[in-house]
Formats: structure tokens, sequence, C-alpha cells
């Protein structure tokens, strides 16, 4: 008999979150003994009885065993929790998958966040052919890859899994004989052995280059061959439905993007060199690349003389080849394509100085550009196309025209990152030395815009070769003039933005602008600016202030000429993270969206195209998120085709570790783009009630949020003794400092480890914490305000997908581990005026949160998540319990290596069951 629906969905789930958990748990009892299987057992038994009911008494018994466990017992246990939640997310990965496929193969109404369901809504709100193609032509999408101080999978272990995770997909789409599913499992306990054999934490503090060989990984295996399928699966869909003939080929609009090499906000390592290094290790990447394709293309399209016509541009091409072999005399394509070959070799032995693996036929010149090599496989598909081998140029060759098209030979645009205050410092010892009677850091904001634009106007450098500057402005100077560098030698698409920290005024972007001019990437004659200069607003006074700042400055008439150089198109950027440790979940968001509400009036005003930039993080507290429903949240206006976000932590490898999944979050990206830029009435403005609704509320949990953060006597310690914030400092993970400054202060502390610290202690503060305060506040002012609320859950996206994130957050949160990390506070007086303050705001935020949504319990409009949970989370908490331990054995001196070593993988451990934690 079937089982109900609902069980019988994810019994394939169950199934192979048990086949791995026995496979783990054969490797632990052949490889460490009964004895230690046996106590992983019974700690994981005392703990889902903890989370469970709250259990006083699996508490003193989990207390008891971690306080007899030896060193090497602790590394053993930690371990292989650690590893059951890395291998719990594979199977919920393939089951995402296998969801995925049944709903195409049964021919199911497209689903949310796909493609079609975008074009199907497009289509029923009858928006032309010529809006939707004008639409793909203006289009620009960019998922920026970045690296941070939580970034904690090392690629071997990343590389192991996805192993694992191709033999569940291969065992769950392939009948096998009995044999056969012996050696499959066989091949699946190697893996597993393997993955048990491998050390998961790194010796060292990564690197700047380690940052980047991690994110060139995610090339291999996702983004190198999922954008051309995703491209060449939306033409052919765009072919189905009319939109474009089936030889149409849309532009390029959705590329990849990187902080990792150029980012130096607080990063002293991120340096010139680095920059090059960056860049050089990127070229080389997808140089390699297009020589393994071009060797495979080869086989792919043989076309020999004597049975087929080829054009006479494709002879031309084929006689250019140093492939003189009679053997392929007749066959024009292949000695076309090792012309190639040969000319791609040799630009990457000039350019990266690299050696392709399988040696050219013979010498030939590199590329000069990417043009010219787009140039030469455009005229082997031309001479396909119209001698009837069509077919065959929809193969690899489309999909390798496509990557070149996206790609370049730069891989990916890496942006420039600098914080405002070290421009500042710069273009004060540059004006010293050129102009002792200026102070700059003397004169008011009017003041030191007058002195920029003046210069500005001038081609003439300010800095002299013959001044000894500081380190600081030389290491500015020196990333510039390698910026420079770096587009003469990979292209003008290698390095396209200049992201500026901590904006606050108009000066801040001139500051920028003079030193692009020192490097030539700034020509006042010409009035062009070859970079992007991006503003980022983080703080909410920043948020509140953007509008202002963004009219002023593009009220100056020489910066909106430079302007036009950049096709009348401003970035913006706005910071989700701090916005959020400055004032908190609620207020955070609601500045946000009035931020993005005044720069579309503003940029409308001046006739300036507005690209915002979404500095979003993993953790609802840093602006994550589903992002289908965050970019249809927008208010209207402020997603014109264009959109740029950050992918940062983990969240990289979650999203884009798997092939399949990644595929599918970058169409999620698109379609969401796709929908609100043509479909606006998502996004159209909130009621008058709703604003005042809002402002209310995020003045008020404002106001509660700054009380317990920067106002509470005591709550930096408790932060500090309360969480994981001073091993994160400690330990190896990313190559940048978790503070800008050498302090413990909050306001120095960089928001990602805030946000991070939080997560791993369970209490999750940034993603909630203020918002019960708010609404009992404003309901005691507004007696029967919570139907007004209710309609704003109902009717209006921004305010719907801001609870919906509240609630995903408010889930993960677990108060009974949470006390258990409160208790590494020292001062016990000071512990009980916090944290039973957490405990009521809370107790109030999941109160209002239910009664506003109608929702019995949390998680209800999310089941998906509320298996995943079920699934994953008693296997999580050992990992936090075993962690409060060592902890409080490493603050009482036992500094051993394995003690450390234990703490930072339970920081491993939990970041991978959490997934969204960074």
């Amino acid at each position: 008999m079937r089982v109900t629906e609902p069980e019988d969905k994810d019994l394939p789930l169950k199934e192979d979150i048990r086949l791995l958990g026995r496979l783990l748990g054969d490797t632990v009892r052949e490889q460490e003994g009964t004895d230690t299987f046996e106590l992983i057992e019974r700690i994981r038994r005392s703990s889902i009885a903890f989370r469970r009911d709250h259990d006083t008494a699996a508490r003193a018994e989990l207390e008891g065993i971690f306080d007899q466990l030896t060193s090497d017992e602790t590394m053993l246990v930690v371990r292989a929790f650690n590893y059951f939640s890395h291998l719990a997310n594979i199977a919920e990965d393939l089951h995402r998958i296998r969801r995925l496929r049944t709903h195409q193969i049964s021919g199911s109404v497209p689903r949310e966040g796909s493609l079609p369901h975008a074009l199907d809504r497009v289509a029923s709100a009858d928006i032309g052919l010529v809006a939707l193609v004008r639409f793909f032509d203006d289009a620009l999408i960019v998922p920026v890859l970045t690296a941070h101080p939580t970034e904690v999978q090392r690629k071997s272990v990343l590389d192991t899994e996805r192993r694992i995770a191709g033999l569940l997909e291969q065992r769950d789409r392939t009948q096998f004989t009995p044999e056969e599913r012996a050696a499959h499992e066989e091949a699946v306990r190697r893996h597993v052995l393997a993955l048990w054999q491998t050390r998961m934490l790194r010796r060292q503090r990564l690197a700047v280059i380690d940052e980047v060989a991690n994110g060139l990984a995610f090339y291999d295996h996702t983004f190198l061959r999922e954008l051309p399928l995703l491209y060449a699966s939306l033409e052919d869909e765009l072919a189905r439905r009319g939109v474009a003939e089936g030889t149409h080929e849309l532009p390029s609009f959705l590329r990849m993007g990187s902080w990792i090499g150029g980012d130096r906000d607080g990063n002293p390592f991120v340096t010139a060199e680095a920059l090059r290094r960056a860049l050089r290790m990127q070229s080389a990447r997808i140089f390699t690349w297009y020589l393994e394709q071009l060797h495979e293309l080869g086989a792919d399209i043989p076309g020999a003389t004597t049975v087929i016509d080829v054009s006479p541009e494709l002879i031309a091409l084929a006689e250019r080849s140093p492939d003189v072999h009679p053997q392929r005399a007749d066959e024009p394509y292949r000695r076309a394509l090792t012309g190639l070959y040969a000319r791609i070799a040799a630009t990457a032995r000039e350019l990266d100085h690299i050696e392709a693996m399988r040696h050219a036929v013979g010498e030939a010149a590199p590329y000069a550009s990417v043009a010219d090599f787009a140039a030469d496989l455009d005229t082997i598909h031309r001479s396909l196309c119209a001698n009837n081998s069509a077919l065959l140029a929809r193969g690899r060759l489309r999909h390798l025209r496509r990557a070149v098209s996206v790609f370049g030979f730069h891989l990916a645009a890496v942006d420039l990152r600098q914080n405002s205050e070290v421009h500042e410092r710069v273009v004060s010892e540059l004006c010293a030395a050129a102009r002792p009677d200026v102070a700059y850091l003397a004169l008011d904001e009017g003041a030191r815009v007058a002195l920029l634009l003046a210069e500005l106007s001038t081609a003439r450098p300010l800095a002299s070769p013959y001044v000894a500057y500081s380190d600081e402005t030389r290491s500015e100077l020196e990333i510039c003039r390698a910026a420079a560098e770096m587009r003469r030698r990979y292209g003008d698409a290698c390095i396209v933005n200049y992201v500026i920290s901590k904006t606050n005024d108009v000066s801040d972007v001139l500051e920028v602008a003079l030193l692009l001019r020192e490097a030539g990437l700034l020509r006042p004659h010409e009035e062009r600016l070859d970079l992007n200069i991006v503003p980022l607003f983080e703080t909410i006074a920043d948020l509140r202030d953007a509008g202002r700042v963004m009219d002023r400055l593009l009220s100056l008439p020489g910066y909106a000429r430079l302007l036009q150089s950049r096709d009348a198109t401003q970035e913006v950027m706005l910071g989700y993270s701090d916005s959020n440790k400055d004032g908190g979940f609620l207020t955070s968001g609601w500045e946000l969206f009035k931020a993005e509400q005044a720069l579309v009036e503003v940029f409308a005003r001046h006739g300036i195209r507005l690209r915002l930039f979404h500095g979003r993080g993993g953790s609802v507290g840093r602006g994550g998120g589903p992002t289908y429903q965050a970019v249809l949240a927008q208010p209207a206006g402020a997603v014109q085709g264009q959109i740029r976000v950050t992918e940062q932590g983990e969240v990289i490898a979650a999203k884009y570790g798997n092939p399949a999944i990644g595929r599918r979050n970058l169409e999620t990206l698109v379609a969401a783009t796709l929908e609100a830029t043509l479909l606006p009435e998502r996004g159209d403005a909130p009621r008058g009630a709703f604003v005042d609704a809002m402002d209310a509320l995020s003045g008020h949990a404002f106001r509660a949020y700054r009380k317990l953060v920067y106002e509470t006597p005591g709550f930096e310690r408790y932060f500090w003794e309360s969480t994981v914030i001073s091993e994160i400092a400690e330990l190896n993970i990313g190559s940048r400092p978790a503070s800008r400054k050498k302090s413990t202060s909050i306001d120095d502390l960089r928001a990602i480890p805030w946000v991070f610290s939080w997560a791993q202690c369970r209490l999750m503060l940034p993603g909630w914490y203020g918002f019960g305060t708010a609404v009992d506040t404003w309901l005691a002012e507004n007696p029967g305000g919570m139907e007004l609320l209710r309609q704003m859950y109902r009717a209006w996206p921004f305010f719907a997908t801001l609870l919906s994130n509240m609630d995903m957050v408010l889930a993960k949160t677990d108060l009974a581990i949470a006390s258990r990390y409160a208790e590494l506070v020292g001062d016990e007086s000071l512990r009980e005026r916090i944290f039973p303050r957490l405990c009521a705001e809370h107790r109030a935020t999941v109160h209002n949160l239910l009664a506003i949504t109608g929702s019995r319990h949390l998680l209800q409009a999310n089941p998906l998540l509320a298996r995943s949970i079920r699934n994953r989370f008693p296997y999580l908490d050992p990992l936090n319990h075993i962690q409060v331990e060592l902890l409080r054995r490493y603050r009482s001196g036992d500094h051993e290596d394995r003690t450390k070593r234990g703490i930072h993988l339970t920081i491993n451990g939990i970041a991978a069951g959490l997934r969204n934690s960074g």
C-alpha cells in the first residue's frame, strides 16, 4: 500500500540519510572501535531528548559525558557529528534536485522562481514582445563571490563530498543489477572512509590567494558548465514561445563578479600584487577550460570536405592554422580548431606563463583580444549553420561561444573596494606634498568638493615620483595602477567597479575619482571614466542620507558628464550587514527599503539609470533569505533590469557546490529580476497606513536594539564571553581580521563575525531582536492595530518577506542551547541581567509573529525547511554542547592544539549544519 503523498515525497530523502548515517557509523566503528561508536550514539540520544523536551536529566547527562571526555574522544565525537551534518546536506541537496526533476518530468505547472514561470507571468500580464526583448538587451545580472572571516570549508572536503553526491545521484537515476548495487555502495562507503580520514581544518590561516583558489573551484564544477546551459535553455524557451527565432542569441547579461583579491577594506593582505595574482589565476583557469573544450570540439566536428560543404571564411581560417598534417587535409573544421587551440595556448603562455597540457600542433600568434577569439568561433558557427550542420553548432560549440562571451580572458570581474577613511588620508597626503598650503582634513565638505572638482578638471597628476609617501598612500596608488595594467592585459571587463565602503558624502566619491585619474582610469579632457565608482551606504544614518548624497553628486555637471561614458548609469551599493549591526533587523530592513525609494526618485529626476548592488550575506541578520522573494519585495523602480548581489561565506558552497542547484539559483536570480522589472505592480508604493506603521515599528525596534547592544552596561563583555567571537578572531578562518581595529568594541567588529558568532551559539540575535518589543509597544499605542499588521502581511511583499525571513531564523534559534553558552559568562549578575532579557524578547517576538501571520507554529508556511531542521538538528545540537565544553576548557587555560582544533571543528560543523550562518 502506498504511503500518503507527503511521506512518499520524502521517503527517498530519509533513505539517503539512513544510508549515509549507516555508512558513517560503520566507518566510525571500524576505524575507531565499538566503544567510540556507542559513545556517539549515547550523546545523540541525550541530545535529542534535550532538544525535544528541554529535558533537565538529559542536560545533566550530556554535561557529565562531556566532563569526562578525553581530548582524543572529544575530537572523534566532534568529527563524527560534523561529518554527519555535511552528509545530511548532501542528501538534502539531492532531494531538492529529485523534486525539481519530478516536477519537470510530470509536466507540472512551472514552479515559482523558474524562468518558465516568470515568462508565463509576463505573458499573462500582456507585456509585449518588444518590452521582453528590450529587457534582455539592457539587463545586467551579476552574482559577486566574496571571501570572509567565516569561510570554514576546505576544498579537499568539498571535493570528496561532491564525489559522494555524484554517486548518490547516479544511484537515484540508475536501475542497478545486484552486483552493480553492491559495487556502488562500496564506492560510497570508500568515499565516506576517505572523508573520515581527511583533515577538516587548515593548518594555517588562509592567504588571499588560497581564497582565490577556493572560489575558482566553483567555476570548475558549476559556473563554467551551468551558465552556458542556462543561456541555451532560456534561448530555446523563448524560441518555443515565439519571442525570438531559433537562431536568436541573447546578449550575455548574466555574468560573474568577485571581491576575492580586490577587497582591501580592513584586509592589509590585499595588495597590488595580490590583485595581479588573483586575475592571473582566474585567467589561467579559463584558458585551461578553453583548451579542453577546443580539444573536445575536434572530435565533435570532423566535417570532411568530401561529404560536406564549408564556407570560404572557414577555409581561410583553416588555412591560417599551423596544422599541416596530411591526415586532416580534407577536414577544415579540425584544422581550424587546432589553429584556435594553438592561438589560445600561445595567449595563455603570453598572459599567464602557463603551458597547455596538450602541446599545440605548431606555433601560432596569440590573440590580441577575446573579441578575436570569439570571431573565429563565430566563423565556425556560421559555416556549420550555412551548410546544413546547425545541429552540430548547438552542442559544445554553442556553449563555448557563450562562455567566451561571458568569461572572456578574465573569468570574473574583480571589484576593487576600500574604506573612505583610507581614501581621505591618501588624498590629504597627496595634497600636502603638492600644495602645502592646503590642509585637506581640516576642510569642510563644501571646500573639499570644490578642491577635488578643480583637480579633476585637469589631467595634471597630483602624485609625484620624487616624493616619499607613506606605505598606505603608495599601496593605494599602486592598486589603481595595477588595475589599469590588468585591464590592458586581460581586457576592460576584468575590473569595472570600485566600491567605497563607509560612504558619507560626495567627497568620498570624488576622492576615488581623483585616485583613478592618477592611474589614467579617468581622463578629464576626454570626459571619460573607465570604472564605475560605487558608493556603499552601510549604517542607518548613511542609508537615511543616501538620497541627499546622490542628489548632490548627480547635480555636479562635471560628474554627470563622466557618467555619460558609463552609459548614463550609476551603481549604488547598500549594506545589509552593517546596517543590521548598527540598528537591528527591523530598522535595517525598513531603512534599506526607504533608501531605495529615495534613490529611485533622485535618479529619475536626474535622468540617470540606477543599478543597485545588494550587499547581502547568508544569514537573515545580514540580508539573507530566499533570493526570489527578496528581489520581488524591492520597491517599484528599484530593479531596472540590472542588479548585483554578493554571495558570501558558507552560502557559496550551499548554493553553488552542487551544479544542478547552482544552476537553479542562477535561474531564480534571473527570473526574479525579470519579474521585478516587467511586473512592477508587485513593488507598488505601500499604503500610507502601512508606511506609518512601519515607521513606528522601526523606531520602537531601533530603540530596543540599541538599548540592549550599545547602552546596556557590560553587554560587550557578555557578547565576547557567551559566543565564539574570541576564538574566531584567533583561529585560522579566512584571511581578513575579524575586527577593523585592535579592540573588542562592537563598533569596530565586522558585521560578518558579529552575525556568525550569534548563529554559532544558536541565539541568532541579529535576525529578530527588537521585533517583539516593537509590536507590543505599537499595539499599546494603537489598540486594535493587529488587523492592520495582518493586512500588511497579506498585501505587502516587503513586510511578508521580512516576516518570512524572521520565521526562518527563529526556527533555527534554540534558547536551551543558548542558555549553555550564557553560562560561559563569568559575571553571574551580568548573565542574569541579560540572558532572561533575551529570552523575554524572543517569546514576545515569536508570539507576535504567529499572531500576525496566523500560524500555529513556526515554519507552518515553510514545510521544506521544517523537514530539514527535523532531519539535521539532532545531529547538529551535540556540536553545540561540545563547543561549550571546549570553550570552557580553552578559556580555563587548556590551550592544547587538540582543544583549539576541536573548537574550530565545531565551528565548521555548526556552520555547515545551519547553512546560512555567515
